[in-house]
């Protein structure tokens, strides 16, 4: 048997993943570099450093 007698199987069809929501850490902040995130009523710190990265704390 020769590489083209051979059955390939059917590709598995997936269905896309829901688009995550994205926001802005710029926008969150209003351009500074603090924002509060509230979650089940315990409120977060969003900061951003310096370098650019993001911490979140509570």
């Amino acid at each position: 048997m020769s590489w083209h007698d051979r059955t390939i199987p059917a590709a598995t069809t997936i269905a896309p993943a829901p688009a995550l929501p994205v926001h802005s850490a710029l926008q969150l902040t209003r351009g500074g570099n603090l924002a509060q995130i509230v979650l089940e009523g315990q409120t977060y710190t969003l900061r951003i450093t310096r370098q650019g990265k993001l911490i979140l704390t509570k």
